[in-house]
C-alpha cells in the first residue's frame, strides 16, 4: 500500500498562489447574514472562515460558480468567511485536509478513500456528490489498443488520484502492469493537467487519463479517446467528483455543514439551469485561476461529457475501493459505506422540495 501524505511542492505551488488570487477576489468575502443553528445542534458559534479546496477542472465547476454568482458568501453566513485554495489532484487536498489547511474540498472517490480507511474512518466524510463522467484516456492517434500501450508512458494528475486508479486499474484488467514508483510495462508519469496536454503535444507521452477539460484538449491536439470511463461503468454512472468535510469540523459545526450543502445544491440547480452562462462563470474562473481560458470549442465539447448532480453514486464506490486496492494504492479493508453521511444533504433537498439521493443501504 502506498501512503500519500505529503503532496509535493509542485502542488504546493499551485494551491499558494490560488489562495492569493482568491484572497484578492471580492466576491470571496461573506457578505449574508447567517440562519440560525437548529434546536437541539451540538455546534459552537459559526466558525470565523471555512476552508475549501478545489481544482481547476470542469469536474469542480460547482465549486467556480458557487464563488461567482455568491452561493457561498450567501449561505455561509455573517462571520463565516470562505477561503478558498486550488490543487492539481485530489491527494494534495487531502494533505491539506489531514494537516488542518482546509476543512472541505471537492475531490474524487480514490482520493477520499485512502485517507478514510488510514484513519478509520476518522478523516473525513462525504457529504455530497458534484459530478458523474468526464474522465477519458487519451492518446495518440497512432495507438488503437490497449496491446499498443505496452512500452509506452502515460501519464495521471498525481499518483493515487482518482484518474490514476482508474488508469492502473484498466492496465491490469488488460494485463499490463504498472509500478507506483514507475516501472513496469506501462510507465505511468504523474504530473499536472496542463502539464500533461504540453506533454503529449511534444510526444513525451503516448497519451493520459483525465479529466475534462483536458482529455478534451489533448483530443484538438491530435489524439483520440481510447477509453472513456462512463463505457466501464452500468449506465454510464460513476462518482468523479465529490464533496467532502472534515469529521471533527462537521462535528462542530453541523450548521455550517448544512449551508456548505445549501450552496452545493443552488450551483448544481444554476448549472443544469443557465449552462451557458455556467460555461462562463467557469471559464472566467479558468482565466483567473489558471492564467488561460478555454478556447469555446473546447468548453462546450467536454460540458457535455459530464454530469452535474448531488447525487455521489453510492453503487459507484465499493468498485472504486477494489480497484484501488488492486493496484496497491488501498488496503480495502474498510466498508467504504461508512464514509457517506448523506443525512444532511437530503434534509437541505427535503426544505427545498428537490429529490432526496440514495444512501448507502438504500435508505
Amino acid at each position: 500500500m502506498v501512503t500519500r501524505r505529503r503532496a509535493g511542492v509542485a502542488q504546493r505551488v499551485v494551491a499558494t498562489a490560488a489562495t492569493a488570487v482568491a484572497t484578492a477576489v471580492a466576491s470571496l468575502v461573506v457578505l449574508a447574514g447567517a440562519a440560525p443553528v437548529p434546536a437541539g445542534a451540538q455546534a459552537s458559534s459559526a466558525p470565523s472562515a471555512l476552508r475549501l479546496g478545489y481544482l481547476v477542472n470542469l469536474t469542480h465547476a460547482e465549486a467556480m460558480v458557487g464563488v461567482a454568482q455568491g452561493y457561498f458568501s450567501k449561505y455561509l453566513g455573517h462571520g463565516t468567511q470562505l477561503q478558498t485554495s486550488t490543487f492539481n489532484a485530489g491527494p494534495a487536498e487531502v494533505d491539506a485536509l489531514d494537516e488542518g489547511a482546509l476543512d472541505a474540498a471537492y475531490m474524487g472517490p480514490s482520493s477520499a478513500i485512502t485517507p478514510y480507511e488510514q484513519s478509520a474512518g476518522k478523516a473525513l466524510e462525504v457529504i455530497a456528490g458534484a459530478t458523474s463522467g468526464g474522465a477519458e484516456l487519451v492518446v495518440k492517434s497512432t495507438i488503437t489498443s490497449a496491446s499498443q500501450l505496452k512500452g509506452q508512458t502515460l501519464s495521471s494528475p498525481q499518483l493515487g488520484n482518482t484518474q490514476d486508479v482508474a488508469l492502473r486499474y484498466w492496465l491490469k484488467t488488460k494485463g499490463l502492469t504498472t509500478s507506483t514508483t514507475g516501472g513496469g510495462e506501462v510507465t505511468i508519469l504523474p504530473q499536472s493537467n496542463s502539464a500533461i496536454v504540453t506533454a503529449f503535444v511534444s510526444g513525451q507521452i503516448a497519451g493520459a487519463w483525465v479529466p475534462e477539460p483536458y482529455a478534451t484538449e489533448m483530443v484538438q491536439d491530435g489524439g483520440h479517446v481510447l477509453v472513456d470511463e462512463a463505457s466501464l461503468w452500468p449506465k454510464g454512472k460513476f462518482a468523479t467528483t465529490v464533496l467532502v468535510v472534515r469529521k471533527a469540523f462537521a462535528a462542530e459545526y453541523p450548521a455550517t455543514v448544512r449551508d456548505l450543502l445549501r450552496a452545493q445544491v443552488a450551483s448544481v440547480q444554476f448549472i443544469n439551469a443557465h449552462p451557458a452562462r455556467a460555461q462562463q462563470e467557469v471559464n472566467q474562473a479558468f482565466t483567473t485561476l489558471a492564467g488561460k481560458a478555454l478556447s469555446t470549442s473546447v468548453l462546450a465539447a467536454a460540458w457535455k461529457k459530464i454530469t452535474f448532480t448531488v447525487d455521489p453514486v453510492v453503487a459507484s464506490w465499493a468498485a472504486d475501493a477494489r480497484h484501488a486496492a488492486a493496484v496497491g494504492l488501498s488496503v480495502g479493508t474498510l466498508s467504504v459505506d461508512r464514509i457517506f453521511d448523506l443525512g444532511p444533504l437530503n434534509a437541505v433537498l427535503k426544505s427545498e422540495h428537490l429529490a432526496q439521493v440514495t444512501a448507502p443501504g438504500g435508505h
